[in-house]
């Protein structure tokens, strides 16, 4: 599989659910400030933004053997917002890194709870901050069209 490949199709349970990953790492790390936490998000999030939830540990998982043993249905969601949010939790973990770094702990511990608040929403209301923002940037022009233009056509089988 080459960087740069992310699923047409997702399974939104299988997102929520690794969204909650993300919260308890959030938590995890704003109580906890270490570099190993913060490095496990950040590669987390540059994982699942390179090549989807084929190779990161807990995605993989996830789509793999806990959604299929828990027997939760498959919900398709469209690919590209999705992506467009791992790239928003990238940019916040990996701030959050650097400011952990820098020592700025106030900066550090703000940037993760926003993180920690949207991935929240996604997690437990199954509300994408990121897919939202996605679909305004489509509409004011800054994303084209043909970005998600396989959005409109899917016929999201599994």
């Amino acid at each position: 599989m080459k960087i740069g490949y992310y699923p047409d199709v997702v399974n939104e349970n299988v997102t929520r659910i690794v969204a909650s990953s993300v919260v308890f790492l959030g938590v995890l790390a704003i109580l906890f400030p270490n570099a190993y936490i913060l490095g496990l998000l950040v590669f987390g999030f540059a994982l699942r933004l390179s090549y989807g939830p084929k190779f990161e540990p807990f995605a993989f998982l996830t789509s793999r053997y806990l959604v299929p043993w828990l027997g939760i249905s498959f919900v398709s969601a469209a690919g590209p917002p999705k992506r467009f949010a791992q790239l928003i939790g990238f940019l916040f973990s990996t701030s959050a890194f650097i400011f952990f770094t820098l020592g700025l702990s106030l900066a550090y511990q703000i940037t993760l709870a926003t993180l920690v608040f949207f991935a929240s929403l996604e997690s437990f209301l199954g509300w994408c901050a990121g897919c939202f923002a996605f679909g305004l940037l489509m509409k004011l022009g800054v994303i084209p069209e043909e970005i998600c233009e396989r959005c409109n056509h899917l016929t999201f089988n599994k």
